[in-house]
Order: C-alpha cells, then sequence, then structure tokens
C-alpha cells in the first residue's frame, strides 16, 4: 500500500508540477481579470459534472462494487459488470454533454451571475463553456477506465494521466495564444483547444492499460443492449448508491457554485485569484489525500467482502497517520510561508505585486483546513466501502449550512479569502465527523500510541513555522521581480532546509517512519 501510494504521489507531482507551469504561463500572459475570471468560470462548470459523472459520486458508488465483484466473482463474472456501467454511462454522459451545450448561459449565469456587469466576459464565458463541456464526456470515462485499472492495482497510467492536460494547455499558451493573436482571435480562446485536446489524450492513454489487463469495456450502441445493461442488478446497484453519493457530492458543488457566484461579484479578478489559490492547495491534497484514497478504497472494500474487520480498521489508522504526519506541515507551510510561494509561481508578466497579496490572503485559508481537506479523502472512503453512501452525505449538507453561514459573517470583512477560509473550517468539521461516526459504529479502533505520535508532530512543526516565518520575513520575495533565477534558487533552500528541519525533528522526538512500512 505504502508502495502504491508512493508510485501514485509521485506521478501526482509531476502532474501537479506540470499544472503550477500552465498557471504560471497563463498568469504571466493574461494577468487576473474580467476574462481570466470567464476562463476560470468556464472551466469549473464541466469540472463540477466531471466530479458528479466522474471521480465523485460515480467512483464512490463504483468502486467498492467492482471491487467486491473482483473478490467475489474474479475476473469471468466481473466483464458483465463493466461492460453493462460502461453503456449506461457514455449515454448519460452524451444526454448530459448535448443539454450542458444547449444550456451554457444558464449554467454561466448560475455559476457566476456577477460576470454581466462585464458583458464581454460573460460572453466569453458562455463561448468557453459551449467548447469546453464535451472534455466532461472524455474525462468521466477516464474515471470509469481508473476505477477499473485501480481496483487491479495497476496504478500507474491513472495517476500520470492528469500530465497530458496540463501538457495539451501549456501547448496552447506557448503556442495556440500567439497565433489566436496574430489572427484577430481573442487570444484566451486558444485555452479551448487545449483542454479539448487534453480531455482526447487522457482517455486513449487508458485503452493499451485496459486492453493489457483484458478489461477493456464493450459498450452497446443498439438501444436493446442499453434497456439489458438497465436493468442488470449489478448496474442497479451501482445506480442505488450514486443517489446518496450525488447528493454528497452535489452539496460540496453547490457549495463552489455558491462561492464562485460570491468571488464573481466581488472585484475583478477575486475568481483568478482563488483558482490560483485552490492551484498550490491541490499540491497536498492530491499528492496525499488522493493518493491515499485511490489505494484505500479497492483495498478497504476487498476487506469488506472478505469480513475481515481488524484488516479494515488497521489500514484505515494507518491512512490517518500519515495524514496527519504529511499534512500538519504542509498546513503550517500554507500558513506561514505562503506569499513567497505565490511570488515565486506566479508573480510574473501581468500578474502584479498586488494579484500576489490578493492570492496569498485566499491560500492562508486554505492552511487552515488543509488537514480535514486531506483526512476527508481518507475518512470517507471507511465509509463508501461498506456501502454506506448516506452518512457522509448528510455530513456534507450540514457542512454546507455552516460553511455559507461562515461566508455570510466573513465576506463583508475579508472579501474573497473568506471563501476559502469557510471550506477549510468546514473541512475540519467534516473529518471530525466523519471519524467520530466511524468510532461509534467501531468500524475503526484506533491503536495504541496516538498520543505521543501527535506530541510528535506539533513539535517538529512547531520548529518548522518558525524558521519558514524567519525566512518569509527576511528573503525580500516580492521585490526581486527581475531576478527568476535567483528567487527560485532561494525557493529550493528553503524547502530543502524545511524537510530536513521537519523529519529531523520528528526522528529526533522519537517517531520512526520505518513504522509506516512494516505496519
Amino acid at each position: 500500500m505504502l508502495k502504491a501510494a508512493s508510485t501514485i504521489s509521485l506521478l501526482t507531482l509531476a502532474s501537479r508540477v506540470a499544472g503550477l507551469v500552465r498557471d504560471q504561463l497563463f498568469a504571466a500572459a493574461f494577468g487576473a481579470n474580467a476574462m481570466t475570471d470567464a476562463f476560470y468560470v468556464a472551466f469549473r462548470i464541466p469540472n463540477l459534472f466531471r466530479r458528479l459523472f466522474g471521480e465523485g459520486a460515480f467512483s464512490q458508488a463504483f468502486v467498492p462494487v467492482l471491487a467486491a465483484s473482483k473478490a467475489t466473482h474474479g475476473l469471468a463474472g466481473t466483464r458483465p459488470l463493466i461492460d453493462s456501467v460502461a453503456t449506461v454511462l457514455t449515454w448519460v454522459l452524451l444526454l448530459t454533454t448535448l443539454l450542458g451545450v444547449a444550456g451554457a448561459p444558464l449554467l454561466v449565469w448560475l455559476m457566476a451571475g456577477g460576470l454581466q456587469k462585464e458583458p464581454q466576459a460573460f460572453s466569453a464565458a458562455v463561448f468557453m463553456t459551449r467548447w469546453m463541456f464535451p472534455y466532461i464526456f472524455f474525462i468521466s470515462l477516464v474515471s470509469l477506465a481508473s476505477g477499473i485499472l485501480n481496483t487491479w492495482r495497476q496504478y500507474a497510467v491513472p495517476a500520470a494521466t492528469p500530465v497530458l492536460l496540463n501538457v495539451a494547455m501549456i501547448s496552447a499558451t506557448v503556442w495556440g495564444t500567439p497565433w489566436f493573436k496574430a489572427n484577430g482571435i481573442e487570444p484566451i480562446y486558444a485555452q479551448i483547444v487545449g483542454v479539448m485536446l487534453g480531455g482526447m489524450l487522457q482517455l486513449a492513454v487508458q485503452v493499451p492499460a485496459l486492453l493489457r489487463l483484458g478489461l477493456f469495456p464493450k459498450i452497446g450502441l443498439h438501444w436493446s443492449v442499453l434497456k439489458a445493461a438497465w436493468r442488470d442488478p449489478a448496474t442497479r446497484n451501482v445506480s442505488r448508491l450514486m443517489v446518496p453519493a450525488l447528493l454528497g457530492v452535489g452539496v460540496a458543488q453547490i457549495s463552489l457554485f455558491i462561492n464562485t457566484q460570491i468571488a464573481s461579484r466581488l472585484a475583478a479578478g477575486s475568481v483568478t485569484w482563488l483558482s490560483n489559490s485552490d492551484r498550490l492547495m491541490e499540491f497536498p491534497t492530491a499528492m496525499l489525500g488522493v493518493a491515499l484514497g485511490m489505494v484505500l478504497m479497492p483495498q478497504l472494500a476487498g476487506a469488506k467482502a472478505a469480513n475481515e474487520p481488524d484488516k479494515y480498521s488497521g489500514m484505515l489508522d494507518w491512512g490517518l497517520r500519515l495524514v496527519v504526519l504529511l499534512s500538519v506541515p504542509c498546513s503550517v507551510a500554507l500558513l506561514t510561508f505562503a506569499k513567497p510561494l505565490v511570488a515565486v509561481i506566479f508573480h510574473y508578466g501581468a500578474f502584479t505585486e498586488f494579484d500576489v497579496q490578493q492570492t496569498t490572503l485566499a491560500l492562508m485559508g486554505w492552511g487552515v483546513g488543509l488537514v480535514g481537506v486531506v483526512a476527508i479523502k481518507v475518512l470517507a472512503p471507511g465509509f463508501y466501502a461498506s456501502h454506506d453512501m448516506k452518512t457522509p452525505a448528510r455530513i456534507a449538507i450540514a457542512v454546507l449550512v455552516i460553511t455559507q453561514l461562515l461566508n455570510f459573517a466573513l465576506v463583508p470583512l475579508l472579501q474573497h479569502a473568506a471563501l476559502t477560509l469557510s471550506i477549510g473550517i468546514g473541512a475540519l468539521v467534516n473529518a471530525v465527523w466523519l471519524l467520530v461516526g466511524l468510532r461509534r459504529r467501531g468500524t475503526y479502533k484506533p491503536e495504541p500510541g496516538w498520543g505521543v505520535f501527535l506530541l510528535q508532530v506539533v513539535a517538529a512543526s512547531a520548529l518548522l513555522a518558525v524558521f519558514l516565518m524567519w525566512a518569509a520575513g527576511s528573503i525580500p520575495w516580492t521585490q526581486m521581480h527581475g531576478e527568476n533565477i535567483k528567487r527560485v534558487w532561494f525557493m529550493a533552500l528553503v524547502l530543502s532546509a524545511s524537510v530536513a528541519i521537519y523529519f529531523i525533528s520528528t526522528w529526533a522526538a522519537g517517531l520512526k517512519l520505518r513504522q509506516f512500512i512494516r505496519r
């Protein structure tokens, strides 16, 4: 499990580095303004539906059923399930894509009605939404393929796939933007080509991996095949589990809708500042939370199907300890070292020092709740693997109410930074609630040593915080605008020293990292 999670983390690191390069080039080329807000709104809309039909509700329902079928029926008995689910999903995605293209103006208005104060930006958002909405079709089928491959413990291809989207969008910025500009076309529209090309490439790369395993789904194109697939009991089971999962994921997307709507009504550039802070927050979230979630979900489902409660609890304990060990120092870094991170990554070209400051405020909000955001990725599979989708959904609804109450109180004071802070606080509440639920039902029984372990992590993180605060104040990060190589060199030194300080401190406090390999 550690090897698999490490593989996913390393490949995710490559993807996130490519994503940062993508966003660096985008920020330098376009800055932060109403048109960049329009692009981020248009790009969020298909990504929102992706979380419903792809890696969100669908994966949460499909992977436990698939893992249980594999454990009990083997490959031969699981193939019909894969074919039936793939057939139904494909037809649903085709219908959703057609409706999304037709309803683009309504979707943009619902997501970011505040863009109407800039008619050009609103029109651009509608145009880009129409052309990028089919991305949902490709990326949702990618999630289907990834669920299959992860269940068969083939983690490398699904983890490496997102790199292709970033490479395609980088190419669109570097070569597409100048070409569009030279031909009198709005330059930001080059991103449409990058997004669509990236979606097709991500799907294409899954095909050889599925063929090697003999798991490439047969998608029925005839109406009679679709009806038979829909009537299949296994497909109905996935659909039944998707309903509460859709509710839980839908609540999170409603929160995203509301937050984007609020941001669109604040100062121009607010959506862009939030999107840039999201990119940095996704580094630890994806490398830790997503990687652990991808590994744990099929393993937990298999342990549940085999009726091995001790193994089930032990895997959750292992995952939570890794979350605490690695996400707490990341949270400290986002709170104490946010401005240097933003400056080194985004402070180029049209992206001003003011934009750096505003993005920094949003990023610090994420730092408050990062541990909760990552922990949810481990705790929620503890419910999904037991086919319990309702409990996380109920918790998500309650957290949505809490988050929006916080927005109501904090946005007038903190503007766009309140949106990330409220989500961060909500994530902490969500994680604690999930943990209490697992403890009460006896699914998770913490193993001995948690008290000492937490003290070791807190002590090492405190030393790290002192060092990062010194580094943030001692180096003029935003005044080195023309000394890019020097600034990157300083960042590399600080981050290397941070890693050494944290892990040497944990070792000195008596924490033995080998326990995560032996457990």
